[in-house]
């Protein structure tokens, strides 16, 4: 079975119908959403109503935590608090109380899903390096743990990293899996990202796909959102 696992769509939408397209051609039936649908885009209402329509699990991000009002949003850069400030005026009462509702983490028979890190899923800690995985391993047993958050798509085996967009794991060892960013990739390809795991195969590829970044860049201007955050989505970073 194909697993498709999003993450970061950060508004974009679309880049998600992109990427739900690819899906429906491809016959996946199950697909799981790692967080941030809003933040720094312009499209948070038709986002979430997207991912409650098409995902089997959804869970909590930073950024969705912020537009609920429970995130600490002093650590954010000036161009996030912007866009959280924007977000909490224009998003709806019930897609507010559908984010209020989301958890930080889910677990499967070989899979465990998180936005940040699975040592404390609700902190929003980084996993960017070999060190920080090995770290982050002690907290799971799961074969794998999928995880967003830093937009940038690699897998970990807590021995080395690996950026190729296919690779075949193991079965008998563990793996952290960065399934990249739907909205606002961060890894110098503009292209939206997402994972795909197939159980049988025990596979991930990483997909990649083109998307109307000039319509979503068109939307954020026109929503008086920073300039900064639709010329990013230009470079990918």
């Amino acid at each position: 079975m194909a697993i498709a696992v999003l993450s970061d769509i950060h508004a974009n939408l679309e880049a998600l119908e992109t990427v739900f397209k690819y899906i429906d051609e491809q016959d996946i039936d199950t697909v799981y959403c790692l967080g941030d649908i809003v933040g720094y885009g312009p499209n948070p209402n038709e986002c979430i109503e997207l991912i409650r329509k098409r995902c089997n699990v959804v869970l909590m991000g930073n950024h969705d935590y912020a537009a609920i009002g429970l995130a600490n949003i002093d650590y954010f850069n000036e161009y996030a608090k912007m866009s959280t400030h924007w977000t909490i005026e224009n998003i709806s009462k019930d897609n507010l109380s559908f984010l209020k509702g989301l958890p930080f983490s889910h677990q499967t028979d070989s899979l465990i899903l998180v936005h940040s890190s699975p040592s404390k899923p609700s902190h929003w800690y980084y996993v960017l390096s070999v060190q920080d995985a090995r770290i982050e391993m002690q907290s799971f047993d799961e074969h794998i743990c999928f995880i967003g958050h830093s937009h940038v798509p690699v897998v970990f085996s807590g021995q080395n990293f690996n950026r190729e967009a296919r690779q075949k794991l193991q079965s008998n060892r563990k793996y952290i899996v960065n399934v990249g960013s739907v909205g606002q990739p961060r890894d110098g390809n503009p292209n939206t990202c997402f994972a795909v795991f197939n159980e049988e195969k025990n596979n991930v590829e990483f997909v990649r796909l083109e998307y109307d970044i000039d319509t979503t860049y068109e939307k954020i201007v026109k929503a008086g959102l920073p300039l900064f955050l639709a010329e990013r989505l230009l470079k990918g970073y």
